[in-house]
């Protein structure tokens, strides 16, 4: 990585984080006694300051710039440890090894003496949040520029100090060294703790790719120690002195709203539960988990309800029901066209018009969501798992009527995000209740409580029109999205007539970001598509693809996945073969896919290969762990994984009855990783998912000659074995 991140993919459209332009979860009602207890006597004027949505990282308060003080960013201690100061979080992808690598690389420090302080929104800048594969190539470009200009710093230290020239120093292994003296000082003993008191200059050249001596490498994860041994502490094992735990009454289906409640119940048991009923919210805490579940089964509440549509009319409904509102994030873009469709279909010799669904489907994070909140002094933190701990903060201080100053919020490392856990509904509900009982409080959602409740994958529906010539040429391709977002809708094929456009609408689930975003869902619906018209024009799927490509990039991937799998070599009778090949996030990736059909018609994924560019790679052991673990999630939402549900209630509500993959569903995985050490890194967190579904899906025509068109493809398995005509 040299320089400023990566220029903007003209293909790349981010625009459906559902969950962020959505209305607070609560909004709670403050009596005037408990806002003077809070915030004090006087007038108080709470404004509370969204960051602007383009930016990615830097001063607190949405401010448009990072700060470019290196103090903000690094620390030196007297004994030479260095601290490293990031609103990024960890949650399994070990961003806290890569960007340690980073800082070493630039400061040459050893790997052992950083220290990252992650998620911390008293200790470090402003960050939007981890996601969108942003880490490595804008944080890790951000703290190598501060990193270089730190040495810098402390190579013009040594050099006042010994009255050398500054150009006889160098900076290794923690210490400057000059080698005509052969004099050494360690970086703490210049610093001797204090802080580097020095800007980041606009311009500062970190090392270029071919310098990099700790980036590059497989470096194993800096903790694993703590997270094997069970040291490490997820906010489910938080405590605090004086601990209660919380529990929040759910209602009996989504739109639900109360019309009342009878507490009764509880009233012997005044002293071990405190209860808040504000307005549909209503919790109890107690002393221990077990008694706060009983005191929320003693209630009795009455709701009201509202009809819903059910799984099995989604998507008729989706194409049917536009939002009632826009929410000003763009989108509701106008098409996207160029050329005419209509008039280079109605010239092309073969013409194709297909519908392709995908199914809502769970997060399913292995830890749920949790928060510990605790009070003092009118101020509150939280710790909780989030993958927006500045973007929690302000919910908290909305929520509460609170100044943002007067919260904290602290991100241990998190067991696991995949996009669903940029909200804070744990840490609001964690927070009321912790004011209510006047004790820290923590609240740990259930299994149930997490497949019901939190937001899901959006889902959606995709018409393609496409227009070919005789040999498989594409001239003509129109593409209309509905719901599922715009994330890699833009082909990346050459066609000279397009219209491709995103169509939002009405869902009556909570939807919101999930790993990849829509990219899964578009690139199943073209690379299924593209066999269509493959199959159509009687060409080879893979040298269809190749004759309608021009982009080097996801050529050299897509020879690389062929090559590796064995595309052109004679195949084994019974067995299908499918590929599928894209882009996004600035990354470049195809994806070869074998199955084979049991005798009782389920489809089993023999072997997966995938070909991942992404760039300079930054430590390659861990990036192929990035890619092997979003194959296997990818398998779960190709083959079964779906969210049922019905008159407002979610009935896949727990792991037995919600299929995710099984250590026996999982294939023989083989990952090629294409090192681009010319270009730019990109993040490589999510991409990996989304060409799996489409390339099983066409290993099962391959099969079989059925094609699939809906995810998941074969949720109860295959109706029938016989091969179609």
């Amino acid at each position: 990585m040299s320089g400023a991140p990566p220029p903007a993919d003209p293909r790349a459209r981010e625009p459906e984080r559902y969950e962020l332009a959505a209305g607070p979860a609560y909004r709670f009602e403050v009596d005037r006694r408990e806002f003077v207890k809070l915030l004090g006597g006087g007038l108080v004027v709470v404004v509370v300051a969204r960051a602007a949505p383009a930016q990615e990282s830097g001063a607190r308060g949405g401010a448009a710039a990072p700060p470019r003080e290196i103090g903000a960013w690094l620390h030196v201690a007297a004994d030479g440890a260095v601290t490293v100061y990031t609103g990024k979080v960890e949650f399994g992808q070990d961003i806290r090894t890569s960007l340690s690598q980073a800082v070493a690389d630039e400061l040459r420090t050893p790997l052992g003496t950083i220290r990252m302080v992650m998620g911390d929104t008293d200790l470090t800048p402003f960050d939007m949040g981890t996601f969108g594969s942003r880490t490595t190539p804008y944080m890790a470009t951000q703290l190598r520029q501060v990193s270089a200009a730190a040495r810098d710093a402390l190579l013009d230290l040594a050099a006042a100090m010994w009255s050398v020239d500054r150009a006889t120093l160098d900076a290794r292994e923690g210490e400057i060294v000059h080698a005509p003296s052969g004099r050494k000082v360690r970086y703490g003993e210049l610093t001797q703790g204090q802080a580097l008191v020095r800007t980041v200059a606009a311009d500062p050249a970190p090392a270029p790719v071919a310098r990099w001596t700790v980036a590059g490498r497989s470096i194993p994860k800096v903790n694993a120690r703590e997270i094997v041994t069970g040291r490490h502490r997820y906010t489910s094992d938080q405590t605090r002195p004086g601990l209660w735990h919380g529990k929040v009454l759910r209602a009996p289906a989504i739109g639900a709203t109360l019309v009342s409640l009878d507490s009764t119940a509880l009233d012997d048991d005044a002293k071990r539960v405190s209860l808040v009923h504000d307005g549909d919210f209503v919790g109890v805490s107690a002393p221990t988990a077990e008694e706060a579940a009983l005191a929320v089964a003693a209630l009795k509440a009455r709701w009201k309800t509202s009809p819903q549509p059910s799984d099995a009319q989604i998507f008729d409904y989706l194409k049917k029901t536009p939002p009632e509102t826009r929410d000003g994030d763009g989108r509701a873009a106008g098409p996207q066209v160029s050329g005419s469709v209509d008039t280079a279909r109605a010239a092309a010799p073969i013409r194709l018009e297909q519908t392709y669904t995908v199914a809502y489907i769970a997060h399913a994070p292995l830890e749920p969501r949790a928060a510990l909140a605790e009070w003092q002094d009118g101020r509150l933190t939280v710790w909780t798992g989030t993958q927006r701990p500045f973007g929690v903060r302000t919910e908290l201080a909305e929520a509460l009527r609170l100044p943002e100053e007067k919260v904290r919020v602290i991100v241990p490392d998190t067991g696991a995000g995949y996009g669903g856990k940029h909200t804070g509904e744990a840490a609001v509900e964690a927070a009321r209740l912790a004011k209510a009982a006047g004790r820290p409080v923590k609240l740990v959602w259930t299994r149930e409580e997490e497949f019901a409740w939190a937001y899901f994958r959006p889902a959606g529906v995709i018409d393609v029109k496409s227009g070919a010539r005789a040999d498989g040429t594409l001239t003509a391709w129109e593409f209309h999205n509905y719901n599922s977002g715009s994330s890699g809708i833009r082909t990346p094929y050459e066609v000279a007539n397009q219209t491709v456009q995103f169509h939002p609408a009405r869902s009556p689930l909570r939807q919101g970001s999930y790993r990849a975003l829509a990219a899964t869902a578009n690139h199943f619906a073209r690379e299924t598509h593209m066999d269509e018209v493959a199959k159509a024009a009687g060409v080879d799927p893979l040298e269809m693809r190749r004759r309608n490509l021009k982009d080097p990039r996801v050529r050299a991937v897509l020879d690389a996945a062929a090559e590796r799998f064995g595309w052109t070599k004679a195949q084994t009778p019974g067995r299908g073969y499918g590929l599928a090949a894209g882009t996004e996030k600035g990354s470049y990736l195809a994806t070869c896919a074998e199955v084979s059909i049991e005798p009782d018609g389920a489809v089993r994924v023999r072997r997966l290969v995938t070909a991942f560019e992404c760039g300079a790679i930054v430590n390659p052991e861990h990036l192929r762990n990035q890619v092997e673990g979003a194959m296997v999630q990818g398998l779960g939402g190709a083959l079964f994984e779906a969210v049922r549900f019905e008159d407002g209630l979610v009935t896949t509500d727990r792991f037995s009855r919600y299929r995710v993959p099984r250590f026996s569903d999982v294939p023989l995985l083989d990952v090629v990783l294409v090192d681009r050490k010319d270009l730019p890194s990109a993040g490589a967190g999510e991409t990996p998912l989304v060409c799996v579904a489409p390339a099983i899906g066409n290993a099962i025509f391959d099969a079989t000659g059925t094609r699939l068109r809906s995810l998941p493809l074969v949720p109860t398995g295959l109706p029938k074995l016989e091969r179609s005509l």
